[in-house]
């Protein structure tokens, strides 16, 4: 569900979210029953999902407070999603720097902790006892618990990207940092698990929801980190491998220009379809425009082509570590290659990447993917 966009970025609501939701008011309305004992079992349950709802809204305040660093740095973003008790800011590409990484980390647990104090300021001037009283301290508590928890110093939690931020500045080595903080996803997980187990251990009050919470928390914490460690095995690149090797020459040609004689022209070749005003219109698709010459050979060329983006096109000056795994994360098959100066100077296919990356020892395949 699209809720909004922000900065032309889509901020989406997971359809797990209500799932999550719905386990958040079934193990928290007994404690609303305990804290309110004049509240009956209906007051109970909307209290419990305002609190759900609550915790839906910090998640979303923590999560564009990365969107928005990300942004100001430089760094597209996908999309913003919130699913089951959690969010993710999908940024396109990697941090160029540990300081980048760590401020983008950062924000989120910043914004959270900045809402617990507003309310906490709130709850001086709210009446002590109420069901008021209490929404307010469900919203402080639920930035509070969002902005430690993720200060917790492992992947893929913020604490985990400002450890591996740290590292990286000391050792000079991002792959380091991501072990560190992998270990320390581990810890998370398994301090989570014993976290849930003693509260049952212990009959608490809250042992059903400590129990809920800790399993898919673990769970989540477990799966992020694993993945993390498998995104950076292959962000290697070989080494001797430059980017020249695996660009195609690129042609520009007019974007009216009959798409039979632009397809004739590229082959081995990405051909870069101009506008008369001097505008590109796209690279032109191989697969589109064999489909569209086959009917109509004579069309405009343009009607072939896939619009360059921000996220299709490529520094030749990036990093090549940085290269491999933006064409791995990005929805798209073929990226333009310009110099600093923006002129472009080849033409890069996930395909040739791909099978570069493959053909060398210990690289795995798939797409990979960041959470925050």
């Amino acid at each position: 569900m699209l809720l909004f966009r922000i900065g032309g970025v889509p901020v989406l609501l997971a359809p797990s979210w209500w799932v999550g939701s719905l386990l958040v008011v079934v193990l928290y309305t007994p404690l609303v029953s305990r804290m309110l004992p004049d509240a009956g079992p209906m007051l109970s349950a909307v209290l419990a999902g305002a609190f759900a709802v609550l915790l839906g809204v910090s998640v979303l305040a923590h999560e564009l407070g990365h969107c928005v660093v990300a942004l100001r740095l430089g760094m597209p973003v996908r999309r913003l999603r919130l699913f089951l008790l959690g969010g993710l800011s999908e940024v396109v590409r990697s941090p160029r720097r540990p300081g980048q990484e760590a401020l983008i980390a950062v924000a989120g647990p910043v914004v959270s902790l900045a809402l617990a104090l507003v309310c906490w300021l709130l709850l001086l001037a709210v009446p002590a006892d109420g069901a008021v009283w209490l929404l307010v301290a469900q919203c402080a508590v639920a930035n509070v618990v969002v902005g430690v928890f993720n200060l917790l110093p492992g992947l893929p939690l913020d604490g985990g990207r400002l450890l591996r931020s740290g590292v990286w500045a000391l050792h000079g080595t991002r792959a380091l940092g991501t072990r560190v903080a992998v270990v320390g996803g581990a810890l998370v997980a398994v301090g989570l698990l014993g976290w849930a187990l003693w509260g049952m251990a212990q009959g608490s009050d809250d042992r059903w929801l400590r129990l809920g919470v800790g399993l898919v928390t673990a769970w989540f914490v477990a799966m992020g980190a694993t993945t993390e460690f498998a995104s950076d095995n292959r962000m290697s690149w070989p080494e001797g491998l430059s980017l020249t090797d695996l660009m195609r020459p690129v042609l520009q040609l007019p974007a009216e220009s009959p798409v039979s004689d632009a397809l004739a022209a590229s082959a081995g070749r990405g051909v870069v379809l101009v506008r008369a005003d001097g505008v590109a219109a796209g690279l032109l698709d191989s697969e589109a425009a064999e489909r569209l010459a086959s009917s109509a050979p004579h069309s405009p060329a343009e009607l072939a082509a896939e619009p360059i983006r921000a996220e299709t096109v490529l520094l030749v000056s990036d990093p090549p570590d940085e290269i491999a795994e933006h064409v791995g994360e990005a929805a798209t098959w073929q990226f333009l290659v310009v110099d600093g100066d923006g002129k472009p100077t080849g033409v890069l296919r996930k395909d040739d990447v791909h099978s570069a990356l493959t053909a060398s020892e210990g690289y795995g395949t798939g797409p990979t993917f960041r959470t925050g």
